[in-house]
């Protein structure tokens, strides 16, 4: 006698996702700037990078956190205010200033962060930025204010 064999199973369909609202437009910033709603890399209230022991450095994946919400600012898709309280003031106005620096056609992906402390209470690193045909890079220093680490400076190429 010869072995059934097995039915193949439906998979669960997605449900559609309804078309945009028009009459809910108006509820973005006056700025044009879209919201967050707190499903990026760093969520409101996320606080400050602060470590434990002297001379610890944070780790990969908070680094990698600030990394992509700054590219997300960088591209216009975030607004500078979500990462005040990890910037210095110096850098913050430069963020302020420098505006959209990235011209994304789609959201941005970094990569793993390459890490180096070049001195003590001192930490420079660099991430790859993919947003579309041509990716970018992006280099943070964070210096070490207390107990705190604070973006001291950035450049986008």
């Amino acid at each position: 006698m010869p072995t059934p064999t097995p039915e193949p199973f439906r998979l669960p369909r997605l449900l559609p996702v309804p078309a945009a609202d028009p009459a809910r437009d108006d509820e973005r910033p006056a700025s044009g700037t879209p919201r967050t709603y707190g499903a990026l890399a760093l969520a409101r209230g996320g606080g400050p990078l602060v470590i434990g022991p002297p001379g610890a450095v944070p780790d990969e994946r908070r680094l990698r956190g600030l990394g992509q919400a700054m590219a997300e600012i960088l591209c216009g898709r975030r607004p500078p205010a979500t990462v005040q309280d990890k910037l210095s003031e110096r850098a913050y106005g430069e963020l302020i200033r420098a505006g959209r620096m990235i011209d994304a056609p789609r959201p941005p992906m970094v990569g793993a962060p390459h890490v180096q402390q070049p001195g003590d209470g001192v930490l420079e690193m660099c991430l790859l930025v993919h947003c579309g045909p041509r990716s970018h890079a992006l280099a943070l220093r964070l210096e070490r204010r207390g107990v705190q680490w604070l973006v001291t400076d950035f450049e986008t190429a």
